[in-house]
């Protein structure tokens, strides 16, 4: 075997610990170049959409009903989409679901381009961007055990989610900052840009493999899987602390434009002389505006989740279920803080270990289900797991009804106090998570 065909064989590269040993094999990385661009585009929209809708409209309740639009695909569609990333090739999957996110993004656009915008439009473009999330999800995440194999596949996670997280350092704040210093249209004539760079890197993939299903319908697969959690307690239990997890902790990222506008305020006053500089001057005063305080916080928060990234990167594959557990209790523990302060300055330095946390919880979780699940369920396994992010979004609505009934921060201190009193649990007395390599 030439030096070529050694780099291009996961195998060789099972016994290397080195922290960037998946970005050796060529395949994962042009999957590499098709993970940035995509996030990059998720990641501004995710100030641009809900910034958007809370300036539309100035309601939590309408934060939170977009979300559940988002969610009523995943809910639906997402087993699907797990059959589907186990019968057709996930490269073809990844490649149509670049030109259909770029659509919707370049439809918000013009939109906004000819003043057509309403809020209808918001909800129409998340509806139809969870659908292709569902259909596209399982296969990104599937199509990581193919191009690395089973050694380097908790290295490979952590790279893509390291790559997501340095991308919530910049691509956050970039929108923010471009919303309060230019507009709202640019930010999705950009996104989709993205998308369709990300489109044409799809293409270089490599063709990866399917499952025969000996002509079974998709409704059997689906309940075949179903069958397979239930049979697998290791699988069952990343899965409902996982859902637990999700749904208590995430809220946080969607109802950040009412802490942002209505709660963390800054004045020009408050920076003295420092506003007369050139550039440092301008930003600092874009600070003013909701949508770059929010955008900031995010990307704050990528410190600690890149951080977490890496490190995880560089660990060998053991003691990996109690590391998840300490990853959803720092993440519990920061939020109770954050929804208690007035201080934006605090709430900077908290999203840190809540980024490290929250990127733990992703990586690990992703990792552990993946490596006890089989190959004939992997596609579909992966899309129950994204079926709990849809229930995430669903939780989201109730979360913001009840910041609505009795405020933002009794709503989203009280999930967080409740998620740590669950890991707690799980920590001391359910052996079975803490355990698992």
């Amino acid at each position: 075997m030439n030096s070529k065909d050694s780099e291009a064989d996961p195998n060789h590269l099972k016994n290397n610990k080195s922290t960037f040993v998946a970005l050796k094999i060529p395949a994962y990385r042009i999957y590499f170049g098709v993970l940035l661009m995509q996030t990059f585009a998720m990641n501004m929209q995710m100030v641009a959409r809900s910034w958007f809708i809370y300036e539309l409209s100035g309601s939590a309740i309408m934060l939170g009903a977009i979300s559940l639009c988002s969610a009523l695909p995943l809910l639906t569609v997402s087993l699907f989409g797990g059959v589907l990333a186990d019968r057709m090739r996930k490269k073809d999957i990844l490649v149509a679901a670049q030109i259909a996110s770029a659509l919707v993004a370049f439809m918000i656009a013009v939109s906004i381009t000819l003043g057509k915008i309403s809020w209808v439009h918001l909800f129409i473009a998340a509806f139809l961007q969870g659908v292709v999330m569902s259909l596209m999800m399982p296969a990104r995440q599937a199509i990581i055990h193919e191009l690395v194999g089973e050694d380097t596949l908790m290295n490979a996670i952590a790279l893509s989610t390291a790559a997501m997280n340095l991308l919530r350092l910049t691509a956050p704040a970039f929108a923010g900052f471009f919303i309060a210093l230019w507009d709202i249209e640019g930010v999705y004539y950009i996104m989709s840009v993205l998308y369709m760079i990300g489109f044409f890197v799809a293409i270089l993939l490599p063709k990866t493999k399917t499952i025969q299903f000996k002509n079974r319908g998709t409704v059997h697969e689906v309940k075949d899987v179903l069958r397979y959690i239930r049979g697998n307690k290791n699988v069952m239990a990343i899965l409902f602390l996982t859902l637990v997890g999700t749904i208590l902790s995430m809220p946080y990222m969607f109802l950040l434009p009412i802490f942002a506008k209505d709660i963390f305020m800054v004045e020009a006053a408050s920076f003295g002389t420092l506003v007369s500089l050139p550039v440092v001057g301008s930003l600092l005063m874009a600070l003013t505006e909701s949508s770059a305080r929010q955008g900031l916080l995010i990307s704050i928060s990528g410190i600690g989740a890149l951080a977490g990234s890496l490190i995880i990167a560089s660990m060998s594959n053991k003691n990996r279920g109690l590391f998840f557990l300490l990853s959803l209790l720092l993440s519990s523990i920061s939020l109770v803080i954050f929804s208690t302060t007035s201080s934006y300055l605090l709430a900077l330095v908290v999203f840190i270990p809540l980024g490290f946390g929250h990127s733990g919880r992703l990586v690990l979780s992703n990792t552990l289900l993946q490596s006890n699940t089989d190959d004939q369920h992997r596609g579909r396994v992966l899309s129950v797991y994204y079926m709990n992010w849809g229930i995430t979004l669903s939780g989201v609505f109730l979360v913001s009804v009840l910041a609505d009934l009795f405020g933002i921060r009794l709503a989203l201190g009280g999930s967080a106090a409740l998620l740590a009193v669950v890991t707690l649990y799980y920590l001391f007395f359910t052996p079975r998570i803490r355990s698992l390599d």
